[in-house]
């Protein structure tokens, strides 16, 4: 990509991707200050890498795959990743949840920490951030029906856990 139009279009695609690039990596880490450093290193990433980047290319499942790998890098570098997530597992749920309230939010919030962390992931890709399961499965690193039969169980198991919960 060594035309200038290419470069300033690029620019101006991974600047509109930064709030759902944002929103990915706060559910990743579940901390604004370490959402923030991720993409703002994917985004540094993705400006040094964009000569492999094509106009054939989805952005946005090349821009998230970069988060993506980017946070499991730095977990694997760490050698805390299993810490990591049990230790957000285990964090007392906001104070609102607390002094007694019922919110919704917290209680999908504290649902989604029980899937297991594939499930999640997809769940997290193709329902909140609205890819399409092939998106997801670029990002992710397996196929789209990986990811719709991943989506699926996470589904089937979020609803089984509020069943319970109101049975």
């Amino acid at each position: 990509m060594t035309d200038k139009g290419d470069q300033s279009a690029f620019r101006r695609g991974v600047v509109a991707l930064l709030p759902e690039l944002r929103a990915f990596a706060r559910f990743l880490t579940r901390d604004r200050t370490r959402a923030d450093d991720l993409v703002q290193e994917a985004v540094v990433r993705a400006f040094a890498s964009r000569d492999q980047f094509s106009a054939e290319t989805n952005l946005k499942a090349w821009s998230f795959t970069i988060l993506r790998n980017l946070f499991y890098e730095q977990a694997r570098r760490c050698k805390r990743e299993q810490e990591i997530l049990s230790e957000y597992k285990e964090q007392p749920l906001p104070s609102a949840a607390s002094e007694g309230k019922h919110d919704d939010v917290t209680d999908l919030n504290k649902l989604l920490w029980e899937l297991p962390d594939d499930q999640r992931e997809a769940l997290m890709l193709v329902g909140a951030q609205e890819l399409s399961y092939e998106e997801a499965a670029v990002i992710c690193g397996v196929s789209a029906g990986t990811i719709k039969s991943r989506v699926s169980r996470a589904r089937s198991f979020l609803v089984s856990l509020r069943d319970r919960s109101e049975g």
